[in-house]
């Protein structure tokens, strides 16, 4: 298995040629570069279960905030905005 130091995710939306691009980052390099921007903690249950639904709803968080700045991608955009009903654990 291969050793790989930590990484940040950067993701960035091409409108013109309607792409999403992921681009791993060194956190220390990118840390002076997000001092003061807008944050989100994404993942604070007592449980911290990322699980398929905590995915979905972090793909749907990290799309509508490109969205923010990129309002033309919501013509793409039909995926559930609210959380989906877990099977219960019986």
């Amino acid at each position: 298995m291969a050793n790989h130091p930590a990484y940040s995710i950067v993701l960035t939306y091409i409108e013109n040629i309607q792409q999403l691009i992921a681009h791993t980052v060194d956190p220390a390099e990118l840390a002076p570069l997000v001092i003061g921007k807008m944050g989100v903690v994404l993942a604070d249950e007592h449980d911290f279960k990322l699980d398929d639904e905590f995915a979905r709803q972090l793909g749907v968080g990290m799309l509508n905030t490109i969205a923010l700045g990129q309002p033309d991608i919501k013509q793409y955009m039909t995926f559930t905005q609210h959380l989906i009903d877990r099977p219960s654990e019986e």
